[in-house]
């Protein structure tokens, strides 16, 4: 698992970290694969990880909630509220792991924003996490090439969308 270079990563901030990946579709078929359960359960996480439980209610003050199994068998579940639902430009939730960060104050807040040029989208996802810490703690854990790995898997699910939806890719 490693990041190919399509992502990238900085911080902005001492708390943030922003990634950032291009995509050959038009955003309002990202936002729906960033928000319609079937979709994401086909990209979401690291190759080999599976998206088990994808609950999403999708309106400001709405939850959402994912249980992730690793090949290992291991699970890792994480939870949100949207705060802020602009269709399909932005998205902004809470979001922690409920297994640690909710007991540590780790809840972070994660806003996406999609532009559209000449039917491509640049996405930009923005963590703010309650610490520098936190921030550095996520770094290390090797969320960058996780992340990486399941933006490649989302490219794939756009161009198999597009081209379900008559859009022909160059």
């Amino acid at each position: 698992m490693r990041n190919t270079g399509a992502l990238a990563v900085t911080t902005p901030t001492d708390r943030e970290i922003r990634m950032t990946r291009d995509f050959d579709a038009p955003r309002h078929l990202v936002f729906e694969a960033l928000t319609r359960p079937e979709l994401l359960r086909r990209w979401f996480g690291p190759r080999g990880y599976e998206l088990v439980e994808c609950e999403i209610d999708l309106r400001v003050g709405g939850t959402w909630r994912y249980l992730v199994r690793a090949p290992d068998g291991s699970e890792m579940r994480l939870r949100g509220v949207y705060r802020e639902v602009v269709r399909p430009e932005r998205l902004v939730s809470t979001e922690a792991n409920e297994d640690c960060d909710a007991e540590n104050g780790a809840v972070s807040t994660a806003t996406t924003v999609l532009v559209e040029r000449d039917s491509r989208t640049a996405m930009t996802m923005t963590m703010t996490y309650p610490s520098q810490e936190i921030r550095d703690a996520v770094l290390r854990s090797g969320m960058e090439h996780g992340v990486a790995e399941g933006y490649d898997q989302l490219a794939e699910v756009l161009a198999e969308a597009a081209v379900d939806n008559g859009v022909v890719h160059r």
